[in-house]
């Protein structure tokens, strides 16, 4: 009798046949993961030993106390009728959750249903005696015997959005799609009012829907897809009062109540949209957009019917019929006319008529002069683009380009009412040259170049020139832009790789005679490195770091309140910078056994070094730097640090179940002085009415341990 060894032994034959078959075997294994794709359920709990604020905003794990872990995700398909079903459920134990299921049938139909929940707490900390938060009638503290007690304050606003939809094929190159949003916003937020410093929390009570019907056409050399959106806003609160505890009620002359105001109003928009695009030769291609919508208010304004002193002009409308009336005709062409050469146009127009009547909301009851209008506001921009690319010898690829662009806009219509100068035309430049090229099968870089121009005519000067003709305006003040971008690809074995970029980019703003103040120039500079190196087949470390910042020069200026006079003059320079530094590790200790551990480190620093120059004229010489018993000086600096080490251990209990456990420790801390005053203690509203105080929390840290069972299956 042969004994046969049960080692299979690799023969040459054998071997053969597998280099002939091997990639057949692996297409086989992509086939099955593309119609047999894993399935994963994970369900398990996690705890934060402290509070957490300001990071907490961003995972919805705010507070120290237990979560629920549970996610899934989830793959099926019929292979007698080609339908495919999935869920997926993300964060499903918190209040950031979000859940999708899907049905689609291949090449017939298929439906979706979504539903999310996004969460914004308020990372600051308010002591106040307000009364009444999440309504629109509220009583703020008082002061003395009026006083209310004082509690701790939570604001938060949550956003519950459903999104359903349906597609059918009714063709065979036609298509048809729904799509219906609604989305429920809820909640508080910091809010306050323009008469006094008072706290007030906005409400939140509204609901935006949104409806897109589609009509789709994909032939071979012909696509179109057109058809209608429209959105509609509805605002339950429309109006918020506050009343000082102990003082008069709203309506009196000598009341110390603020002054109510209105919140948001009604609206809807309804648009009408063609998207074409057309193969002419296989190497062009033509694309064309066209759409057209209509926004409406005509919501009545809630104040009209108030008491004096709040009473509304008799001279103003009951509601203002406000209506945008938006178009949009967009042109492309591309093509290849040879091998090496390849062209990119665009032309676009787009024109934003605001068509709501001109009326005066705020004037003399008695003799009906209006002093203040609303300012509707129209503009038309009329730009385009050309773009070539060409590729060179020694594997460069040169590509050049030109933007154009031109904008008419509307500018306020009463000369009074004008506080900056304005420029009602706008035109912009831009030329972009890159260049590229492959070095070798290991190296791949580009440098890019853009030079911008902006400038505009036609200006029309505010009400009083010698004040606000001085100033130029950032957004539509003429300026020059030069950027430069260089980034690298390198890798020099299968093992390892490294991505580098560089951003750096200036900006000009022009400083012309008799317009000091404003900008007078900006910096913005961007670098950045990723890498991975893979050590063995079983464990890869990754890292990355970024370096970003961003500068700004401006002058400025104070004027007397009630003279126009000129006092001082302020000259700043304004600096953010942000540096990141990350350390990423995975491998497997065993079959079953995996780990990672990662390290993120972050650091910001926001600097204002602002000189002061009196000019001798004016009242304010005689108080500053010194008034009511405070001594001014230069803003500190504002850094915040973020440190943050993540560990996972995951273990095989079963083929197709696993255990993890997650260990993160986080310290972030800050010494923002935005919500204090200068000698450090908390920023406090109205001490004589109100006394809410606002406070940061300067040092938040954390630890989070969680463990997750995740079963796996087909």
């Amino acid at each position: 009798m042969k004994n046969f060894n049960t080692t299979f032994r690799l023969t040459a034959v054998a071997a053969a046949m597998l280099a002939a078959y091997g990639s057949a075997f692996a297409e086989d294994d992509d086939i099955k993961q593309l119609t047999k794709p894993d399935s994963s359920i994970s369900v398990g709990a996690g705890y934060w030993s402290n509070d957490r604020p300001q990071q907490g905003v961003f995972d919805g794990m705010r507070d120290d106390h237990g979560y629920a872990l549970i996610d899934a995700d989830v793959v099926k398909r019929d292979d007698a009728t080609g339908t495919w079903f999935k869920f997926k459920g993300d964060s499903l134990g918190l209040e950031s959750r979000k859940i999708s299921v899907e049905v689609q049938q291949q090449g017939n139909m298929g439906g979706f249903v979504n539903y999310s929940r996004i969460p914004r707490e308020s990372p600051v900390e308010i002591r106040s005696g307000i009364r009444g938060v999440g309504s629109e009638r509220m009583t703020i503290s008082g002061a003395g015997a009026n006083a209310l007690p004082f509690h701790d304050v939570d604001l938060a606003t949550y956003r519950d959005l459903i999104h359903v939809g349906f597609s059918k094929n009714l063709l065979k190159d036609v298509d048809v799609k729904l799509s219906f949003k609604n989305e429920e916003k809820n909640g508080s937020r910091h809010w306050g009012m323009g008469s006094q410093a008072l706290f007030l929390a906005e409400p939140i009570d509204s609901t935006t829907q949104q409806l897109d019907v589609t009509l789709e056409y994909s032939g071979e050399k012909l696509q179109v897809a057109g058809g209608y959106a429209g959105s509609w806003y509805r605002n339950q609160n429309d109006m918020v009062f506050g009343r000082v505890n102990g003082a008069a009620q709203p309506g009196s002359t000598s009341s110390p109540n603020p002054v109510p105001l209105s919140l948001p109003l009604d609206n809807e928009a309804h648009q009408f949209f063609l998207n074409a695009g057309y193969s002419f030769t296989p190497s062009t291609r033509g694309t064309l957009k066209v759409s057209r919508s209509v926004a409406t208010q005509d919501e009545s304004l809630p104040s009209r019917n108030l008491a004096a002193p709040n009473n509304a002009f008799v001279g103003a409308p009951h509601k203002l019929d406000g209506e945008i009336v938006t178009s949009l005709v967009e042109l492309g062409l591309s093509s290849r006319p040879t091998s090496k050469l390849s062209l990119n146009a665009n032309l676009r127009y787009y024109d934003v008529d605001d068509n709501t009547p001109l009326v005066g909301l705020v004037g003399n009851n008695t003799t009906r002069v209006v002093t203040v209008h609303n300012t509707p506001h129209s503009y038309e921009t009329k730009s385009g683009k050309f773009e070539a690319s060409y590729l060179l010898p020694q594997r460069f690829k040169l590509i050049g380009g030109i933007d154009i662009k031109e904008q008419d806009r509307s500018a306020p219509k009463f000369v009074s009412e004008r506080f900056v100068p304005f420029n009602e035309k706008i035109d912009e430049t831009t030329y972009r040259v890159q260049l590229r090229r492959s070095m070798s099968e290991t190296v791949n870089g580009s440098v890019a170049f853009l030079h911008s121009i902006r400038d505009g005519s036609s200006r029309v000067s505010p009400h009083d020139p010698e004040i606000f003709d001085t100033i130029n305006p950032l957004h539509i003040s003429d300026r020059t832009r030069n950027k430069v971008r260089l980034s690298m690809d390198w890798a020099p074995v299968e093992a390892f790789s490294m991505q580098f970029n560089v951003e750096d980019s200036h900006d000009d703003y022009a400083r012309e005679d008799g317009r000091p103040f404003g900008l007078k120039d900006g910096r913005a500079t961007l670098v950045s490195v990723d890498a991975r190196y893979a050590v063995s087949d079983k464990w890869q470390v990754t890292g990355w770091a970024s370096h970003d910042v961003t500068r700004a020069k401006q002058l400025a200026g104070r004027w007397a309140q009630n003279t126009g006079i000129f006092e001082m003059l302020k000259d700043a320079k304004l600096e953010d910078t942000g540096n990141s530094v990350g350390l990423g590790l995975r491998g497997a200790v065993s079959a079953k056994l995996q780990v990672g551990a990662d390290v993120q480190w972050t650091r910001t620093e926001s600097s204002y070094d602002e000189d002061t120059t009196l000019t001798g004229l004016g009242g304010l010489q005689a108080t500053y730097p010194t008034s009511g018993g405070v001594t001014g000086r230069r803003l500190a600096d504002i850094e915040s640090t973020l440190t943050r080490l993540s560990m996972f251990a995951r273990y095989a209990v079963r083929k197709n179940a696993d255990v993890q456990l997650d260990l993160i420790h986080e310290r972030w801390k800050t010494d923002d002085w935005t919500w204090s005053f200068a000698d450090g203690s908390p920023f406090t509203y109205g001490t004589t009415t109100d006394g809410t105080t606002v406070s940061i929390k300067p040092k938040q840290v954390a630890n989070f341990i969680g463990m997750r069972y995740i079963y796996k299956f087909q």
